[in-house]
């Protein structure tokens, strides 16, 4: 594959009010227009401001669009199993239209086992529920009858060529190689209890390969892998913020039902999988990443490192500026003023 791309991505977990979130996301997604990052991938979660501060992505995705002009935006993702696909359908392709095509469309199926009951849905049938959905949600995208002789208005122009899924297993990575559509990789996921330290890549390789496999002649792959990324000037910044954070992070997964061994704060960087340091120490540690030389696209967000919102702008300029260039991936060519502001 190709030198990846940039993505910003973000989960909307700003220590503020819901309001203030949405600004400062917006801020952070126009900075990372700034500095030449292609897409935005914005996160979906439903009742818990912990895990996530969005439960109507699209509805954000237009209020982005319209502050910035050239940043790809995508969902990342939709919880399909708890939406009504043609509506999902609806939304996305209203959203595209307003952001002038730019619109990605990543799926899923979900997400906090709680959060389904109140959606009238039992978790244990998630994903009969997410192929069911997602047979609909393609039907309506591709201008076919979805009942009633009715078929999706406004049309869906190309957005069915910008569908994307998430997985965390092998079939899913066949499942999405089938349709064609991009592939999205989680910044850290869960081991089995036979290799806790198994690496990221050693469990996210077999789906890439099923992914690539499973591909119609002819595709295009398109792989993006998130990644838990802080860049600071100071290292000692890095893992003062960092020593809150992730400490936060483990716990939560540990009352979600997962081991997470370590307890040192050096322990838990390498178990919740995190990229944290100084420009030079970050690229280091992206380099030996056996997946992200298979993605065409990398995605960083401060998840679950959760800096303030100053840092979090420094973390996308360092990246971008001297993390990207020093590991050989592309940005969009731009020239920059010293305040990352573009020039005329």
């Amino acid at each position: 594959m190709t030198a990846p791309t940039l993505a910003f991505f973000t989960r909307l977990l700003d220590e503020a009010p819901p309001a203030e979130r949405y600004r400062l996301a917006t801020d952070q997604i126009r900075h990372a227009e700034r500095f030449g990052v292609e897409r935005a991938w914005v996160a979906q979660h439903h009742f818990r401001a912990a895990e996530g501060g969005l439960p109507s992505p699209f509805v954000f995705l237009a209020h982005a669009a319209a502050a910035t002009s050239e940043i790809r935006l995508g969902t990342g993702v939709v919880t399909l199993p708890l939406e009504d696909p043609v509506r999902v359908a609806e939304d996305a392709v209203v959203a595209d239209l307003l952001s002038g095509g730019r619109v990605d469309l990543g799926l899923g199926s979900g997400g906090t086992p709680s959060s389904f009951l109140p959606f009238g849905l039992d978790v244990a049938t998630k994903a009969e529920v997410y192929d069911r959905k997602l047979g609909v949600l393609l039907e309506a995208l591709g201008g076919r009858e979805i009942g009633g002789g009715n078929r999706l208005y406004p049309d869906a122009g190309t957005l069915a060529d910008r569908v994307w899924q998430a997985t965390f297993s092998a079939p899913g990575g066949t499942r999405a190689g089938v349709h064609g559509h991009g592939l999205l990789l989680s910044r850290t996921q869960p081991r089995p209890a036979h290799a806790l330290d198994a690496s990221l890549s050693a469990l996210q390789d077999p789906i890439v390969d099923a992914y690539l496999e499973a591909l119609p002649a002819g595709a295009t792959p398109r792989v993006t892998a998130s990644r838990t990324v802080f860049v600071a000037d100071d290292r000692a910044d890095a893992l003062r913020f960092a020593e809150v954070g992730l400490r936060r992070a483990a716990e939560g997964f540990r009352r979600g039902g997962q081991t997470i061994p370590g307890e040192t704060l050096d322990e838990l960087i390498v178990t919740l999988d995190t990229h944290l340091g100084t420009p030079e120490e970050v690229a280091e540690s992206l380099a030996a990443d056996a997946t992200l030389r298979r993605a065409t696209e990398v995605a960083f967000q401060v998840h679950s490192v959760d800096a303030p919102h100053d840092h979090v702008l420094r973390s996308i300029e360092l990246f971008a500026t001297e993390v990207a260039p020093a590991l050989g991936w592309a940005t969009r060519d731009l020239a920059l003023s010293p305040l990352g502001k573009e020039t005329p």
